[in-house]
């Protein structure tokens, strides 16, 4: 089992045609040279990828700590929910930037079939709680700032803050999902 060489990967030969009935020459062999896929930034394995995930984690950690601070988050479902979401986005990017990290100082590649399809459910998932999290948090804040006008009575700062930062964990996590989905599309 050789997954770790970079980006070279067997492809079937074409079938030949002779044209000539199988004899003479060359033997009707047709050499077609191996075809090197190319490690797109943002890809596991790569710097780009690796610059992603820290930005999940970082964006993802801060919206977690910003709410966690507030003494009243407890008390709105859709506050719980956004900690519970950037609770797992952190963790997941933090795993993964390790293994990126791992990869990059070992020169390995991280495109084997069952690496790539582990990576993109897990970037799906957790791209679309943090999605959905930082959405309903985001109509409770409007709630409470615009519909009640009860900002006095709340931390209506933190809960922006806390919501954007996880908006901008998910937009960061949408780009290592579709890169990884297209390549596991793209086999």
């Amino acid at each position: 089992m050789n997954v770790s060489h970079a980006s070279v990967h067997p492809v079937e030969d074409p079938p030949t045609t002779d044209g000539g009935g199988g004899g003479g020459g060359g033997g009707g062999i047709i050499e077609v040279p191996r075809v090197r896929m190319k490690d797109i930034q943002g890809m596991p394995g790569t710097p780009g990828g690796l610059a992603l995930r820290i930005c999940q984690f970082v964006f993802a950690v801060v919206g977690l700590c910003i709410m966690a601070t507030t003494s009243d988050f407890p008390s709105v479902t859709a506050f719980c929910y956004l900690v519970a979401a950037t609770g797992l986005q952190s963790l997941w990017s933090l795993s993964l930037a390790i293994i990126d990290v791992y990869a990059l100082l070992v020169k390995r590649s991280l495109q084997n079939y069952r690496v790539v399809s582990l990576f993109t459910i897990g970037d799906g998932i957790t791209s679309t709680l943090t999605f959905a999290a930082a959405c309903a948090s985001a109509g409770i804040t409007v709630l409470i700032d615009n519909d009640l006008n009860s900002c006095a009575n709340n931390h209506c700062a933190q809960f922006e803050t806390a919501t954007a930062m996880a908006f901008i964990s998910w937009f960061t996590a949408l780009p290592s999902f579709l890169l990884n989905f297209w390549s596991l599309a793209s086999r």
